[in-house]
């Protein structure tokens, strides 16, 4: 499963770093932006990820309804296993159970393993992992107090992570945005062949929820 942000490009490679072959990348893109399953800012642009990473892509439309979204994934999970005969499902999932629960579902009712390298893993230690293997990351959305758009576009670097251990320890914020206090898009990684450049954007939002739409 694959959003562009942080946290499937993360275990993407961590998967590729145990032994797995990446068979192709399941994105589901959702028009109800407040979705509880699926990130939403600037999904469209996974396409151009998936040409950098040499990866083919599937792509999954759904409404966005709670219930039917998961439908909708599963049958684009289903879809990957005909067309690339994948054998399981790597997530980036970090604490939501909700997410974990629903998805580890459909694996068993397909058959298919569901690999979460990520699971309970302590979210600055994840941060710090970013830092360590060269991730370029921007923060795309922002959905809590006290973040602001002033957020959008930041990196994920060593002044974002000290900030980010301020406000867990005042505002009780997830530091890697696992409460959907903030969404990211990854410019560059070990997965890509070339890094990515954000050719314009468009902001929307007001207060202390915000998003960014970019073009690549």
């Amino acid at each position: 499963m694959f959003s562009g942000g942080k946290d499937s490009c993360l275990a993407c490679l961590i998967a590729r770093e145990n032994g797995y072959d990446i068979s192709c990348l399941i994105c589901v893109e959702s028009e109800n932006k407040e979705s509880f399953m699926f990130h939403t800012p600037s999904v469209s642009e996974v396409r151009e990820q998936a040409e950098v990473m040499d990866v083919p892509l599937v792509v999954v439309k759904t409404s966005g309804n709670k219930e039917m979204e998961l439908m909708d994934l599963k049958r684009g999970i289903k879809n990957a296993i005909v067309d690339y005969g994948v054998g399981g499902v790597v997530t980036g999932a970090i604490e939501s159970v909700y997410q974990a629960t629903r998805v580890q579902k459909i694996c068993n009712d397909l058959g298919v393993e569901c690999f979460n390298p990520l699971w309970q893993r302590n979210q600055f230690e994840i941060l710090e992992e970013l830092i360590k293997k060269e991730f370029k990351v921007v923060v795309v959305g922002v959905f809590a107090y006290p973040l602001d758009s002033a957020w959008l576009g930041r990196k994920i670097n060593e002044a974002f992570v000290s900030e980010m251990r301020i406000l867990s320890e005042k505002y009780k914020i997830n530091p890697a945005g696992e409460g959907g206090e903030f969404e990211s898009f990854v410019l560059d990684c070990p997965l890509f062949r070339k890094a990515l450049r954000v050719k314009s954007f468009e902001d929307f939002g007001e207060g202390n929820s915000w998003r960014r739409e970019a073009v690549l």
